[in-house]
């Protein structure tokens, strides 16, 4: 993994609960901080996609299009690309 080294100035007692938390699980502190943020940024990407999903999907249009799309698909009897 490429890394590279950041100074970011933290209140003390987060740095405590840090080294106590990060001490348990046999992790150093830049492990630690490092896999809660990565943590962190996979939460707000998978927040971005469901905001772009809800917004697509909240235009009665595009639903009733896919809806009846959907209804197309099933009418047909072929279930081919329909695996899930």
């Amino acid at each position: 993994m490429n890394t590279q080294k950041v100074a970011i100035s933290i209140p003390a007692d987060l740095v405590a609960s840090i080294d106590t938390i990060s001490k348990k699980r046999g992790l150093s502190r830049s492990r630690f901080i490092s896999n809660v943020l990565q943590e962190k940024m996979s939460q707000e990407r998978n927040r971005s996609i469901r905001f772009a999903y809800d917004r697509v999907f909240s235009d009665e249009d595009i639903c009733r299009e896919q809806l009846e799309f959907a209804s197309r698909l099933e009418g047909t009897g072929n279930l081919e690309g329909q695996e899930w």
